[in-house]
């Protein structure tokens, strides 16, 4: 893959790279990476942040989501409503068993119509073809899966059957608060898919793996960052 260039920056590009991380690692504003960077006597303003997350975070997302391993064939689906400039809307999330995030997608509507989008972007841009996908009870789901006739994979269920789905949206509702909310469609898609990428790489259950394993697990993601922001 093309190298990041960091030409044309004032700053180093180990401080662009560093910034980048701790803004979509994190659930910092701008001004709390701008004060962080600050207490290591590195003056950058909140607004030239912005500017790198705008310009180098999808970079990043792209190189570390290449480099991901397959997810898990068992998918889980789910919806959630977000309020994006004054107008309610719909955040369209597939995550796999694991709560690795496969694909998002923000729309005005819960209807068939996107649902079926969703589910025809997975089949498209997912390594592995599914083995089941479990929804809650909306009916658009099952009608989308007749159209693409993949009914026999659809687990239709309530909260506890879909609750890796719902225990996903946590990390999206904290950025929000975080933000004050989305300002506008295009700009929530661009940073929610550049957080779920990053999201993914660092994203460790730590209450369910030894000590030893989750300092492999740490080292991998930084590897991964490093090999993807090089």
């Amino acid at each position: 893959m093309k190298q990041i260039s960091f030409k044309s920056h004032r700053f180093p590009s180990d401080v662009i790279r560093h910034t980048v991380w701790l803004y979509f690692r994190f659930s910092l504003s701008f001004r709390d990476v701008e004060e962080l960077l600050a207490q290591r006597g590195i003056e950058v303003s909140y607004e030239t942040i912005r500017c790198w997350t705008i310009k180098f975070g999808p970079q990043i997302a792209r190189r570390l989501k290449r480099r991901r391993p397959r997810p898990s064939p068992r998918w889980h689906l789910d919806e959630m409503v977000c309020w994006i400039g004054g107008r309610r809307m719909y955040l369209w999330r597939a995550v796999d068993d694991e709560g690795e995030v496969l694909d998002l997608l923000v729309q005005r509507r819960r209807d068939t119509e996107t649902a079926l989008r969703l589910l025809k972007r997975l089949l498209h841009n997912q390594p592995v073809e599914p083995e089941t996908i479990t929804t809650d009870g909306l009916l658009s789901y099952g009608a989308a899966l007749d159209q693409l006739d993949l009914r026999h994979l659809h687990r239709p269920g309530r909260l506890r059957e879909n609750n890796r789905a719902e225990n996903s949206h946590l990390p999206i509702r904290r950025r929000e608060r975080q933000q004050q909310r989305f300002k506008s469609q295009a700009s929530a898609q661009k940073f929610l898919t550049t957080h779920a990428a990053i999201y993914n790489t660092f994203n460790i259950q730590r209450h369910l793996i030894s000590r030893p394993t989750l300092r492999r697990f740490r080292a991998d993601a930084a590897s991964a960052w490093a090999a993807a922001v090089a």
